[in-house]
């Protein structure tokens, strides 16, 4: 992995829980992803971070916050309470509707490991505000049943190398309705550490989030191919 291009990012401060966050909204942005971070991680995950840049030179705004306080992460109980990092999410996206800066943008979600989950939760809850949703080596079977209310577009990167995650990430496809893809990187571990495949993740993160919340699915996929999994 590469050092990223540094982005200009604003610190924010988000909802009851004053949860810090990295606010980037490019000129003429088509949309804001917010991320979910897996466990352990937050708005400074190097990985994100890179993944957010990239999304950010295509023209989508990112948003990037640790989903809980330091002292609630001091309770790893926390770290894997898939409903309430959920909430936050929602909560997070409330935030971001009611800010001038990304007030009307189009809203997806980009979820890391166990944020897989969470992301898939809150999008569930939502109400019908998220308009897609990318999983990276996620965990989307710790949404549940939830996965059977999911209307967001849903697409499922995972690694070759990471065995079980697959099968769970193929379990949970199966109980999706909406729009759907799965997509496996050939030689991407886990964590996605190999080199090329986190800029394959971003490639194909770019081509869903801008053909479901910029709307120019054709485009998107001229531009960043589907690749055989």
């Amino acid at each position: 992995m590469s050092s990223p291009p540094d982005p200009v990012a604003e610190s924010v401060i988000i909802g009851p829980q004053r949860l810090a966050g990295l606010l980037n909204v490019p000129p003429r942005a088509k949309g804001l992803v917010i991320f979910a971070h897996g466990s352990g991680s937050g708005r400074l995950s190097p990985r994100n971070n890179y993944v957010a840049a990239g999304l950010q030179q295509v023209g989508l705004a990112t948003l990037l916050l640790d989903l809980l306080t330091p002292a609630e992460e001091r309770d790893r109980a926390n770290v894997f309470d898939i409903p309430l990092l959920a909430t936050r999410l929602v909560g997070a996206t409330d935030w971001a509707e009611a800010q001038p800066a990304t007030a009307g943008l189009p809203v997806g979600y980009f979820g890391a490991s166990t944020g897989g989950g969470a992301a898939l939760l809150a999008a569930a809850r939502a109400d019908g505000r998220i308009r897609a949703v990318v999983s990276r080596g996620g965990r989307p079977d710790l949404a549940g049943e939830a996965l059977r209310a999911v209307r967001s577009p849903t697409l499922l990167i995972v690694g070759s190398l990471d065995g079980p995650v697959i099968e769970m990430n193929r379990d949970a496809y199966q109980l999706i309705s909406a729009e759907k893809e799965l997509l496996i990187v050939p030689g991407a571990g886990h964590l996605f550490e190999e080199p090329g495949t986190l800029d394959e993740v971003i490639r194909q993160a770019a081509r869903w989030f801008l053909a479901h919340l910029a709307g120019d699915e054709e485009k998107a996929h001229d531009q960043f191919p589907t690749p055989l999994s």
